[in-house]
């Protein structure tokens, strides 16, 4: 039986078992018949029968045997099975997912911990988990561990609200968030780390703040440049107006020529007054924008950039660019800001702006031949002005590409999807 095709390597021992005992009866029966043949049982039939028992016997645990064997084999396979669908779950996992011993010995490492640290398992597995932190994390990370196995509790959050940091295979430090459970098995305890990779999350959170920080900024500078002109210009010439008006009518009666020179001069600044008004509302909101249409505002906004900046600004525009709301004002506004940007940060000579009407979009393009710079390169001073034409584009979900090298200039090429008029949105 040892040698039967049954006897795979792993049920050997159940073989084993099966065929001693049956070996066993048959040696049993074989003596039961040898002392009935001494005490005088020398009938045939009787001899016989304790044979037959005998075979039976053996044919038994041989049976006993196969069964054993097929039941054995059964659960292996389902436990082969279950193990592979766990190690599907774990490399599909997105999250790092990383189990040690009480030695912090690495003994299970997924496909996104791989992805996330950068060491590949076969360099990882056996090795501490100290060397996927940073040094100075290293010791209190240990200590946390110790304290979480006496707790007794099967899970919790790392961290206590503080940032975790882990170490990438090229030395860079990335921010994470990390939850840790135990588990006692007959081998003894082990932990398991899941960990998320929260560094771009972190960076919008940075960008997002340092945005809303220049948003602030700009509303406040906003406020004190209208408050400013309103009390350097409107209320100045009001007051003016306002004393002028007294002496003509303390004067007229006496001095009627110098009555009406007065008179005139107060219509000037009447009309310098107005002129501020009009100013002043249109760089809050051009008027012609609701008046006569986003190609008029454009046009008047290029042609005042040229005018203010001395830089040569040239408009292309589709005939067929008419658009309601919000388009139209999220296009006049991305112009306005890209050219605030090339004013303040592109030394530019020449800036080229394109409007064009698409099936289903608007597409704009502000090229100019400044200085450029390099688009990867965070927390410059023209980032925050990009970030704000990012958001303006994202909020009609759409799509922006900047393209700038240093010396070359730069090129904006947003794409709007414009709904039709009247159309569910």
């Amino acid at each position: 039986m040892p040698n039967s095709p049954l006897a795979h390597a792993d049920h050997a021992a159940a073989l084993q078992r099966s065929g001693a005992l049956a070996l066993a009866g048959m040696a049993a029966l074989t003596l039961l018949g040898a002392l009935a043949l001494v005490a005088g049982w020398r009938s045939t039939a009787a001899l016989v029968t304790l044979l037959v028992l005998a075979a039976a016997t053996a044919v038994l645990a041989f049976d006993h045997a196969c069964r054993e064997v097929v039941q054995r084999r059964a659960s292996g396979r389902a436990l082969s099975g279950a193990a592979a669908r766990l190690a599907g779950l774990l490399d599909s996992a997105m999250d790092a997912i990383i189990t040690v011993d009480t030695e912090q010995r690495i003994v299970l490492y997924n496909r996104a911990a791989e992805k996330i640290f950068g060491w590949p398992s076969d360099q990882t597995l056996g090795e501490r988990l100290d060397k996927l932190m940073p040094e100075r994390f290293r010791g209190g990370h240990a200590a946390h561990v110790r304290r979480f196995a006496t707790t007794g509790t099967t899970s919790r959050r790392m961290g206590d609200g503080t940032v975790l940091y882990g170490l990438r295979a090229g030395g860079e430090e990335f921010p994470m968030e990390a939850s840790i459970s135990q588990l006692d098995t007959a081998d003894g305890k082990l932990f398991t780390v899941i960990l998320r990779d929260v560094t771009e999350r972190a960076r919008a959170r940075e960008e997002l703040s340092a945005f809303a920080s220049e948003a602030h900024a700009i509303l406040e500078g906003e406020k004190t440049r209208i408050a400013r002109e309103l009390h350097d210009e409107l209320a100045q010439s009001l007051t003016a107006l306002k004393m002028d008006t007294i002496w003509v009518r303390d004067n007229f009666p006496a001095d009627a020529q110098a009555a009406a020179a007065k008179l005139a001069a107060m219509l000037g600044m009447l009309d310098a007054t107005v002129a501020a008004t009009r100013r002043i509302a249109s760089d809050l909101r051009p008027l012609m924008l609701d008046d006569l249409g986003l190609v008029p505002a454009v046009e008047w906004l290029v042609q005042n950039f040229g005018q203010r900046t001395g830089v040569a600004c040239m408009l292309e525009v589709d005939e067929e660019v008419e658009l309601h709301e919000p388009y139209a004002t999220a296009v006049f506004r991305i112009v306005q800001e890209s050219l605030a940007n090339v004013a303040k940060h592109a030394a530019a000579s020449e800036v080229q702006v394109r409007i064009d009407r698409v099936p289903g979009s608007v597409v704009l393009q502000v090229r100019d031949n400044g200085r450029g710079f390099l688009t990867n390169t965070p927390r410059k001073p023209y980032s925050l002005g990009l970030m704000g034409l990012r958001e303006r584009t994202q909020l009609l979900k759409g799509s922006i590409v900047i393209d700038s090298q240093p010396g070359q200039g730069t090129c904006i090429d947003v794409r709007i999807p414009v709904a039709e008029k009247g159309a569910a949105s």
